[in-house]
């Protein structure tokens, strides 16, 4: 805990007094670009992974980076896509598994849980990825299929995430961009699904034409 508490010392002498002009900006409200849906495991931190400052991503995180079907019951999650697409109107929503994701493990070896029963429970949401997995891939080893099961999670709650009303209007209207991702932790890669392919890509191969054209307009502001 010693660690945690100097780091707040840190942050508030150092980092903060340093982004005193974003964090004042940030003071009267927020307009991030995108919601970022990943998992709890404390190996996972999104805003370093993709270089952000605080203010651009709106961060959901839970076990298993899941997104229940849209029901009327209510809950966290449900009530964030909510808030992040109609209030914030956030213009692209990521979706991230992760390699070695513990939710994941539980969702392949049910009886691992078995005693924790609002785990279980929870990781349902999974289960048809399971399904998917054994389907397509039924020879696979075991690591094979844990690889294969965090790819099809995600797009299982991509699928999810589209029941949400918000969500569906937003995609109705192309006022809003999905995306599937995993990341490794080991390697430090993140592949992004690609719909033309089905399957899961390097980002840089995925977004090339965004790369490209960030590229360009940032040469000719700079010449």
């Amino acid at each position: 805990m010693s660690k945690i508490i100097s780091g707040i010392l840190n942050f508030k002498n150092d980092i903060h007094s340093k982004k005193q002009e974003l964090f004042e900006k940030l003071s009267h409200g927020q307009s991030p670009e995108a919601l970022f849906i990943t998992c709890s495991d404390s190996r996972i931190d999104p805003n370093l992974l993709v270089q952000t400052d605080p203010g651009e991503l709106f961060i959901i995180r839970n076990a298993g980076n899941i997104v229940p079907p849209h029901s009327t019951h209510t809950g966290g999650v449900t009530a964030s896509i909510e808030y992040a697409v109609a209030a914030l109107k956030v213009e692209h929503i990521v979706i991230c598994g992760h390699s070695g994701c513990g939710a994941m493990q539980g969702v392949m070896q049910p009886e691992a849980v078995k005693d924790l029963p609002h785990v279980s429970q929870w990781l349902s949401f999974s289960s048809a990825a399971k399904q998917v997995v054994e389907e397509k891939y039924p020879d696979a080893t075991d690591q094979g299929k844990m690889n294969h099961l965090v790819e099809q999670n995600v797009l299982l709650q991509m699928q999810h995430l589209a029941t949400h009303p918000q969500v569906a209007a937003k995609l109705a209207t192309a006022k809003i961009v999905l995306h599937a991702w995993c990341y490794d932790i080991g390697s430090g890669d993140v592949r992004a699904y690609d719909e033309r392919s089905g399957s899961f890509v390097p980002v840089d191969e995925k977004y090339k034409g965004v790369l490209e054209a960030a590229n360009q307009e940032k040469g000719s502001c700079c010449s």
